[in-house]
């Protein structure tokens, strides 16, 4: 078992650079704040939308299959499971839907033309039903399908969008163009450096905990051990124990993480200033600047909730 390929979330491609590689860090950070920001008061057909581009945006970027293949097709089948049990659990709106015409026509005693109009109302009322499908104990409704619907494509966007920023931009050019963009919160004496420093280290820390649990279930695995004589309390003794061993990596990494950077002398952003990367926005940038201003104006045109 492999996580850091069969399941490589938050870790960064270096290889090879795509033209998401290229874009500068503070547009792909619109972007992404754009992804989890229009899911808001939106409505069915953007949030379905939102899913589609990221993948036809993962597609067109070339990003090698093996990297992508096994997390979106988990991510899809996590998204489907989500969308089925929330279609057919109870919507909550408890509607017990009435025909609007009596059940019995001839209690109907207007004129032939209003008859006929009556009817045809009636044809077009019968064209709408609140519960869409119902069979035995299986039940869905229109609320319950909509909500299934804004839940997977809820988890899907914010997971997925996050994962294809982390995998296009290196830690540094987060934490810079991060910086970057916090640079006015300096004249209310927020310590930004220390921010950014701290945001760099916990990106950097991401691969360090998915090597030491693939590690641990590497050194469980080796040692052959029969679960079944050891019974649901043994087991869970051994994975206590092993939940433990992965804690105290963990204080041990970090640990050596602090000395590391007290050793280069970092005591304050005053003494010690971090130079991370000279931004500059290029012509792929503006395209890309361009495309998400159209991207907010089909999403205000179109994708409103009514």
């Amino acid at each position: 078992m492999d996580l850091l390929r069969s399941l490589p979330l938050g870790l960064y491609l270096e290889q090879p650079q795509t033209w998401l590689h290229k874009i500068d860090p503070r547009v792909k950070f619109a972007w992404l704040m754009s992804f989890l920001t229009s899911y808001v008061l939106a409505n069915n057909f953007w949030r379905v939308l939102l899913v589609v581009v990221l993948i036809i945006a993962t597609l067109i970027a070339r990003i090698p299959r093996r990297v992508w293949q096994q997390q979106m097709g988990w991510l899809l089948m996590l998204s489907f499971f989500v969308l089925a049990i929330a279609a057919i659990s109870p919507d909550g709106m408890g509607v017990d839907y009435q025909p609007r015409l009596p059940a019995n026509e001839q209690i109907l005693t207007q004129p032939s033309n209003s008859n006929n109009i009556v009817q045809k109302q009636g044809v077009e009322k019968k064209k709408y039903s609140y519960v869409i499908f119902q069979k035995g104990p299986v039940k869905i409704t229109r609320y319950s399908l909509s909500l299934a619907v804004r839940l997977s494509t809820l988890i899907f966007t914010v997971i997925y969008s996050t994962n294809l920023y982390l995998l296009t931009t290196a830690p540094e050019e987060i934490t810079s163009g991060i910086e970057s963009l916090m640079q006015p919160l300096r004249r209310f004496k927020l310590p930004v450096t220390e921010i950014t420093l701290t945001l760099t280290l916990s990106l950097r820390f991401i691969p360090l905990v998915l090597e030491e649990v693939q590690n641990l279930f590497r050194s469980v695995m080796t040692r052959a051990i029969n679960w079944k004589k050891l019974g649901l309390k043994g087991g869970f003794k051994v994975w206590m124990t092993v939940a433990e061993r992965l804690l105290e990596n963990l204080l041990l990494r970090a640990d050596q993480m602090a000395n590391a950077i007290m050793v280069r002398g970092f005591t304050s952003p005053n003494e010690h200033r971090v130079q991370w990367h000279d931004l500059r926005l290029k012509g792929h940038d503006w395209l890309a600047i361009a495309t998400l201003i159209v991207f907010w104006g089909i999403r205000l045109a179109i994708g409103t909730q009514v």
